[in-house]
């Protein structure tokens, strides 16, 4: 099994930025622990601050892996592009999202990309990558 992990806008600053929001952590920190406790998922992981270049990923791996992980950032709140991009894949994308964006700004609560998702996990922190890489390997 493939899972192709992305990353959107600030979220290379995992571990530094607002570690009362995001914890301290850094993502490729995670990322080893994941690829560890998940030896027979191929993980492959990719971050980026701008949009044009995630829209690249989900083209490039939107029709050969098996699963998407999401948390587009702040893009999830306002790239109709993003969203048509997972439209036009066949790839099931799950969206996360380190924060419970429900308990934030309100700008926040509406997830523009979530519509085309297959799910959305919010609020568990880095542990909502693991519950949607078990969803990949065993949905119900």
């Amino acid at each position: 099994m493939k899972i192709q992990i992305i990353n959107g806008p600030n979220l290379n600053l995992l571990g530094v930025r607002e570690p009362g929001v995001y914890g301290n952590e850094s993502f490729e920190n995670y990322l080893v622990r994941l690829k560890e406790h998940y030896k027979e998922v191929d993980i492959h992981y990719y971050q980026s601050n701008v949009e044009g270049e995630l829209i690249n990923k989900l083209h490039e791996t939107g029709f050969s892996f098996d699963g998407i992980i999401l948390n587009g950032g702040g893009y999830t709140h306002t790239s109709v592009a993003i969203s048509d991009a997972i439209a036009a894949i066949k790839t099931p994308v799950i969206e996360v999202h380190i924060s419970n964006i429900y308990a934030r700004e309100e700008y926040r609560h509406v997830s523009i990309t979530g519509k085309n998702c297959k799910g959305i996990l919010t609020g568990f922190g880095m542990d909502g990558y693991r519950l949607a890489i078990e969803h990949l390997i065993h949905p119900l």
